[in-house]
């Protein structure tokens, strides 16, 4: 006889009754609480991934002629408006327009250069000068943007360089921007002489055992046609704020003394956003460097500044000259006495690395000895 399997099935459920009331006495303001409690809020969340821009009213126009006078108050105002933006505008700085614009129109001829030249002065980390481009990144080639940079200095090895590769036109150029940044030092060297007398803190003068300081430079720009629909023209400007708040200025400057004349905007980036306006025409902006916060103990605001060019159906050239002076040196006269008892302290990983090679010593000394 076979057997009979055995039957695992489950058993049926039990019956519910359809009688039975809820033991909640209020079950109307149970179900209430229970759907606006499955309810999903709607959350705004905050912008902090990119930064929104601030327009601001223009930096004040600093009269520099003004800057010998003791009774006029720009020196008031580049201290109020260079501690809040880090920037400000001058104007009536004696350098001859005409100058500035033949200046001009000799450094558009360094961007005419075939690519192939221009690859022996690419920028690197090994060399802070020479060529870098930067392409805009859209769907249709077309359409795509290009803005260009060439950083200058007067650095004999890169000037030769620059006259293998451009020989009958770099001495020209060369010499114009000698000439131009000459003038501009002058500038700068008044203005930082009107913000170190009115900073909290005073620079120290390099001794004969410190090095030399990097010397002036030179950024120039080539904007591109900027011919572009509006909304393509935010996603440009995104890409631009992001790449400038990343990498920002690599070279260590006091002053950056920009010559933007046509621009049709003037940005200026620093760690907690960005703000832009409108520069007036013939004027210099002024912008503070990373030396001058370090000098002034976080008094003035290091800032990035960058010409915008809109809607030009030729290429624009601007240039932003990195002022600093080789007299001053990134310390300060003040020095708290935190700061020296903190050299004359031992940490506490310092002392934990200590008794670990004490021990391993001493059992080192007592295998010897019983060796021996």
């Amino acid at each position: 006889m076979h057997e009979k399997p055995l039957d695992f099935r489950a058993p049926p459920p039990s019956p519910i009754a359809t009688g039975r009331r809820s033991s909640f006495a209020n079950e109307e303001v149970l179900s209430e609480f229970l759907e606006h409690s499955l309810r999903v809020p709607d959350l705004i969340l905050p912008d902090k991934v990119f930064p929104r821009e601030k327009f601001i009213e223009n930096p004040p126009r600093i009269d520099f002629q003004s800057l010998n006078s003791e009774e006029s108050d720009s020196v008031s105002r580049i201290l109020d408006s260079i501690t809040t933006i880090g920037c400000f505008q001058l104007v009536n700085y004696g350098i001859p327009s005409d100058v500035i614009k033949s200046t001009l129109a000799v450094a558009a001829g360094i961007f005419g250069l075939p690519s192939e030249k221009r690859a022996a002065v690419t920028r690197s980390p090994e060399k802070a000068y020479g060529f870098e481009e930067v392409h805009w990144e859209e769907e249709e080639e077309d359409d795509s943007e290009l803005s260009e940079e060439f950083v200058w200095c007067r650095d004999e090895c890169f000037k030769l360089e620059m006259e293998g590769i451009w020989p009958l036109q770099y001495s020209k150029f060369s010499e114009k921007m000698e000439a131009l940044l000459m003038e501009i030092e002058t500038v700068g060297e008044k203005i930082l002489q009107v913000l170190k007398e009115n900073s909290t803190r005073k620079s120290v003068l390099y001794g004969d055992d410190h090095h030399e300081v990097m010397g002036s430079v030179c950024y120039l720009y080539r904007h591109g046609r900027n011919i572009i629909p509006e909304d393509r023209r935010a996603n440009l400007l995104r890409y631009d704020v992001i790449r400038m708040l990343m990498r920002g200025v690599d070279i260590s400057h006091c002053l950056s003394l920009h010559v933007c004349d046509g621009a049709s905007e003037f940005h200026v980036y620093s760690k907690k956003g960005w703000v832009s306006f409108c520069p007036d025409k013939d004027a210099l902006v002024v912008t503070a460097g990373d030396q001058l916060q370090a000098l002034s103990g976080g008094q003035y605001k290091h800032v990035i500044g960058r010409a915008i060019f809109e809607a030009e159906k030729e290429d624009c050239i601007s240039m932003a000259f990195l002022y600093s002076p080789p007299s001053i040196i990134i310390t300060t006269t003040t020095t708290t006495s935190s700061n020296l008892d903190k050299g004359n302290t031992i940490s506490l990983t310092q002392q934990l690395v200590i008794a670990i090679f004490s021990t391993l010593l001493y059992h080192f000394l007592v295998y010897f000895y019983k060796k021996n």
